[in-house]
């Protein structure tokens, strides 16, 4: 298989395996990705699984007979074995072939092998590069991701990514399977602890120019790259990916089972979106992992058990804890006879998790179902459902106020359309200026696009953003010109009696406004507003600009970095001298916008 007319893929299926790395499930099979770039020098990029070396071998040995040439390099990426396991036996077959690696991964392959290849090592480092002729390799450190060793490689020549684990997926190539699911088992389960070593390394893929993706597991992604790297961005930040309700419960006798079962019709006639029962003692496990990352709020349901929780619901927990589990609504149905203990160990096993929000309301059944848990079951269900009975225009109170106290120093989303696609941005600058009647300001930067389409329209949304919003939402609406950005291209909005967009999550409330009264500000415009719509759509508190600094806005990585970072989104560049033309690659500021590294 040709990924260009220079990059050949050389890898292996693997149809036999049924459990990947001893755990997962992999009924279509596993892909071992291996290739080889023909140039002036032969690269080949990492080994595959030892059970597959003579079919490897044989790839490489067919890939090259035409030239009768034998490879000059082997690039290794990562050394789980799955990846790894031929270097010896290559270099062997190869004697001449001298081995290109980071220094940690050169001291695995003593560890592995038990024999030294120091000498036959080039050992590379960050943005270190490798010519072969016409392709030129650039090497990035990805340590954690999901190993320390790990390095991903760009070729300039042909704009691909060689990126190790990354952007892999369980199945085999030729399995007909969705992406996205097996994907998200992949990273979630392998990877997802490592959130963090993730989005530092999307930053620096973020300032390259990539048109392919070659992964060692899965297939080469060629087209929509930006489906991938948005939901990677999105499970890597610990961000809800779809709305719903997940329920993972265990049950011994049928009674927790049966309220469940009752809870999830409840939500489902509250409006939830997508309700998804797992019993924790029969599902594959790694599936129910999956889908309390993918959906925004969980109820962990099940009974006491010798003074603890049922032993499948403690190894679920774990699952989740270990894997950095936060940002999430969790809630708690607790069973038990005489001393029911099961929320509060759930509780306390979560005490590490970030940003968990609980729910108020707790079902405590003894024994069985009776008047006063159905109760509870019911105003659970209620407090779960509250947002999206906010959202749904048919059963929405479009007249609640009380939105009113939910603004204050915050930060904002301002949505408005241009008559031909919906635009928003992030303000900080909402007031209330009077109660009789009931008028908002709003105030906005002139070079604003958003400001231009009010002015024409006259109308626009107020959306008050919820501590629970990610970074992303202050990339996508902060950082890029709604002239030239879709900035809804990843989101499907809410809309509200006005036609405007609303954001789905991450905000308290939203305020529908007309504007009543313009002031010129000289390089602001002042909006004097009335209120046409107003709904509360969470208790969630407000994000105030403080929270942001302190909570959101990712810290600058400038330790043992020299150059300039910028002050908006914490880019670094690196180098003497700043140009003064120079615009930051993420968030789209000059240079006015950086500040030295001290």
């Amino acid at each position: 298989m040709k990924i260009s007319e220079d990059i050949l893929y050389i890898g292996v299926n693997d149809r036999d395996i049924d459990l990947f790395e001893g755990q997962y499930a992999v009924p279509n099979g596993m892909a071992y990705n291996s290739y080889l770039i023909l140039d002036e020098k032969i690269a080949v990029m990492d080994t595959v699984d030892a059970r597959f070396t003579h079919e490897w071998l044989d790839n490489i040995q067919f890939a090259l007979a035409p030239s009768g040439r034998k490879p000059d390099f082997l690039v290794v990426q990562h050394m789980e074995p799955d990846h790894s396991a031929n270097i010896a036996r290559f270099l062997e077959t190869y004697p001449h072939t001298q081995v290109v690696t980071s220094s940690k991964a050169l001291a695995m392959m003593k560890q592995f092998f038990g024999k030294d290849f120091s000498q036959r090592a080039i050992v590379v480092k960050e943005g270190d590069t490798l010519p072969l002729g016409k392709h030129t390799l650039t090497f990035y450190t990805a340590p954690m991701v999901h190993w320390p060793e790990v390095l991903v490689t760009y070729d300039h020549a042909d704009k691909v990514l060689f990126s190790a684990d990354g952007f892999g997926k369980f199945g085999a190539l030729d399995a007909q399977e969705d992406w996205a699911c097996e994907a998200r088992r992949y990273y979630i389960g392998i990877v997802g602890k490592y959130g963090a070593q993730v989005q530092s390394l999307l930053k620096k893929a973020a300032s390259l120019d990539i048109e392919k993706i070659c992964p060692l597991h899965g297939p080469v992604l060629i087209e929509n790259l930006g489906y991938y790297i948005n939901l990677y961005n999105i499970w890597s930040s610990y961000t809800v990916e779809s709305e719903g309700v997940v329920i993972a419960y265990t049950s011994v006798y049928g009674n927790t089972k049966k309220a469940v079962l009752s809870l999830a019709d409840k939500l489902r006639a509250g409006g939830c979106p997508k309700v998804v029962v797992t019993d924790l003692a029969r599902c594959d496990m790694a599936e129910a992992v999956e889908d309390a990352f993918r959906y925004g709020k969980l109820v962990l349901a099940t009974t006491t058990y010798n003074a603890d929780i049922f032993p499948f619901m403690r190894d679920f927990i774990c699952r989740l804890t270990e894997r950095n589990f936060q940002n999430r609504t969790v809630a708690f149905v607790e069973n038990g006879t005489w001393a029911p203990l099961a929320a509060k160990v759930m509780k306390e096993l979560l005490k590490d998790c970030k940003n968990l929000t609980y729910a108020e309301n707790i079902v405590h059944i003894k024994s069985a179902l009776n008047e006063e848990s159905s109760a509870q079951l019911e105003a659970l269900a209620a407090e779960l459902c509250h947002e999206y009975v906010e959202q749904r225009s048919e059963t929405a109170n479009k007249n609640d106020l009380t939105a009113l106290f939910n603004i204050g120093y915050g930060l904002y989303v301002v949505t408005c359309n241009d008559g031909k696609k919906d635009n928003g941005l992030i303000v900080n600058t909402v007031s209330q200026v009077t109660n009789t009647p009931n008028r908002v300001a709003v105030t906005i930067n002139k070079q604003n696009y958003s400001h231009h389409v009010i002015k024409q329209t006259g109308v626009m949304n107020v959306n008050c953003l919820s501590t629970e919003a990610p970074f992303q939402v202050f990339e996508t609406f902060g950082f890029q010109s709604g002239r030239n950005a879709d900035k809804f291209a990843n989101c499907t909005p809410l809309r509200s009696d006005n036609g405007l967009a609303f954001l789905p999550r991450y905000i308290n409330s939203f305020l529908s406004l007309k504007v009543e009264q313009y002031v010129d500000l000289d390089t602001h415009g002042m909006f004097i507003c009335s209120i046409t719509e107003a709904r509360v759509i969470s208790s969630a508190e407000t994000m105030t600009y403080t929270y942001y600094q302190n909570n959101v806005k990712p810290k600058p990585q400038t330790e043992g970095k020299k150059g300039y970072v910028c002050k908006i989104c914490g880019y670094v560049y690196e180098g003497e001298e700043l140009p003064e033309d120079f615009i930051c690659p993420l968030c789209k500021h000059g240079a006015a916008d950086f500040e030295p590294i001290h």
